[in-house]
């Protein structure tokens, strides 16, 4: 996943789904939802850990109020001779053989993005995603002779699987085939060389076996396998597959969602699909937790200007010691975070509340409560800011990360800068988060008299003498507000077609029957995805990857890998998904 860096207890949940990390802008999404006892730090997929608010009290179930109703399991139906055939076919050790060859071929071919990328057809960085193209054009036949490719941008790929209904608004499945760098200098930490895609008889190694070529060659999977079965779809299918969503996403993401647009027009796809977080065990339940929005994202750039001289002869403060006044002025005064009803965070505390087995008795009493009363509303939020992890989660962050000042000892610096990245909350906006970063520095600024600009604007009385200048300015121009909500009532009729997924799915890999398996709750990220260039296509987009949190491991570091058998449980739900949205009459 992505890193939205453009330039650069009681028990509480978190499902962690971290993306890459990119320039200043924007950090690969975390999909921390607010689970049970569970901090989930990993991206695209989980891993678990039980976490503080998990011990403790009795525990017991909130029988008596719904607050997180759930879907049935969702099987096909007039597809369910075909949907039954496929999954016997998945069952069969010949089948997960076949996957890992996919996947394990595509990990093969490198696909490596850089910040520092130059313009395509300059830097021959980019060429790289030539060699895969021919991978995937070998490896997926029926695939390129039925779906309609058109490249996007050089290496965009846009394929489009024509259905048989043009009233139907289409399904948009998305992915993206470049990979995190490995450091040459870890090379020799793999257990199996980092490109080898080697498989030891449980696990795919190699860089991209996770994030994101999992992903993408599990959809291509499930295309290929339906159209040997002479699947024809009602509903049109496109897949958009970018190939710098671990930098900034604006060569790949941004230009296929221009054409998607020309082409369909806005709002017009029924459900859109890319990675994100997985399931995991929550509390002695299964909870899976789609990523249903994703936080905001600003660089704040504080500048000072002084003037210069000689160090033998100081002023008071140099435009070095403003600035660290100034910053210390931000981390004292750290952004409030506020639990709102209708958020993500919230209704993943519900359902974690509600579906949890093993819960402390007086949360549950208390998110159920939060439901009407807006005291328990704030007692709730008090216990869930108590875990620093939660209290990122439900509010608009902020970090002093980048620093530069001075060019010689001896010498006065005439200008210092720092960066204050925020990650922001879903009910708030970039122009809040400056306008609380204004806010907060005016009075200093006052103090040691320095005029004062602020995003463009001049906040100095008009006459009033200075020392010196601040500057605030949006850092890398990046900027990019919270992502819509995606909505997930019961009157939701994607929503509750994805979650009746997710329950067939894991039920009929495991040979399982009825709806309490497993649980599905909303989400969100902290981080983006390629989605934040796809929010006029569909108000219904969903980051979920069918992933077990703790069977991948790894991304973006040594070692990363996949089990095979999680892989092709990937490549079931993209099948039953395919199927089930074909059938709908819903939407």
């Amino acid at each position: 996943m992505a890193n939205l860096n453009w330039g650069e207890k009681d028990p509480l949940p978190a499902v962690t789904v971290s993306i890459s990390e990119r320039r200043p802008w924007r950090h690969r999404w975390k999909v921390l939802g607010l689970i049970t006892l569970l901090v989930v730090p990993t991206a695209l997929r989980c891993t678990t850990h039980l976490g503080p608010f998990l011990s403790g009290r009795g525990f017991r179930r909130l029988n008596n109020a719904n607050i997180c109703p759930q879907a049935d399991a969702l099987y096909p139906d007039r597809h369910a001779r075909l949907w039954e055939s496929l999954g016997k076919e998945f069952d069969q050790d010949a089948f997960t053989l076949r996957a890992v060859e996919w996947l394990g071929g595509a990990v093969r071919v490198p696909t490596e993005s850089y910040d520092n990328m130059g313009p395509i057809g300059v830097d021959k960085r980019w060429e790289t995603f030539g060699p895969f193209h021919g991978y995937l054009l070998r490896s997926f036949p029926l695939t390129h002779e039925t779906l309609a490719l058109t490249k996007v941008n050089a290496y965009g790929l846009l394929y489009e699987w024509k259905g048989s209904d043009d009233r139907l608004k289409p399904l948009l499945l998305a992915a993206h085939q470049d990979v995190v760098p490995v450091d040459p200098t870890t090379v020799d930490q793999w257990k199996y060389p980092p490109y080898s895609g080697h498989y030891d008889g449980e696990f795919i190694w190699g860089r991209g076996s996770t994030d994101d070529k999992s992903g993408l060659i599990g959809i291509l999977s499930s295309v290929e396998t339906l159209l040997e079965k002479n699947f024809k779809p009602t509903r049109t299918i496109v897949l958009a597959f970018g190939f710098d969503e671990e930098t900034t996403g604006m060569q790949g993401g941004r230009r296929l969602s221009q054409v998607l647009l020309k082409k369909y027009g806005e709002d017009s796809f029924a459900l859109l699909v890319d990675e994100g977080s997985g399931f995991d065990e929550i509390g002695g339940s299964v909870i899976a937790i789609p990523g249903t929005a994703e936080k905001g994202y600003a660089d704040t750039m504080v500048t000072v200007s002084t003037a210069g001289g000689h160090s033998s002869v100081p002023p008071p403060h140099t435009s070095i010691g403003i600035l660290s006044r100034l910053l210390v002025e931000f981390e004292a005064n750290p952004i409030k975070p506020q639990l709102e009803r209708g958020t993500p965070v919230y209704n993943t505390v519900k359902c974690v509340g509600q579906h949890a087995k093993e819960f402390p008795a007086h949360l549950r009493a208390l998110i159920k409560s939060s439901t009407h009363s807006d005291e328990a509303l704030r007692k709730l939020e008090a216990e869930l800011i108590k875990d620093q992890a939660y209290k990122s989660l439900i509010g608009t962050t902020q970090a002093i990360d980048l620093i530069q000042g001075g060019v010689k000892s001896n010498a006065l610096p005439e200008e210092a800068w720092a960066v204050v990245n925020h990650r922001i909350a879903t009910q708030s906006s970039v122009s809040a988060v400056q306008q609380r970063d204004t806010d907060i520095l005016k009075h200093l600024a006052k103090e040691f008299n320095l005029s004062f600009t602020a995003f463009g604007s001049d906040i100095t009385p008009k006459g009033a003498p200075t020392a010196g200048k601040l500057t605030l300015t949006d850092a890398w121009e990046s900027g990019l507000e919270p992502a819509p909500v995606t909505p997930t009532d019961e009157d939701s009729a994607p929503w509750q077609l994805l979650s009746g997924t997710i329950k067939a799915t894991y039920n009929s890999h495991r040979g399982l029957e009825g709806a309490d398996n497993i649980f599905v709750s909303p989400g969100i990220m902290s981080g983006n995805t390629d989605t934040m260039s796809y929010w006029k296509l569909t108000q219904h987009i969903v980051r979920y990857n069918h992933q077990s949190a703790v069977e991948s491991n790894a991304m973006h570091t040594v070692n990363e890998h996949i089990r095979a058998d999680n892989f092709v449980e990937m490549i079931r739900f993209f099948t039953t998904l395919i199927l089930n949205v074909d059938e709908t009459t819903a939407f």
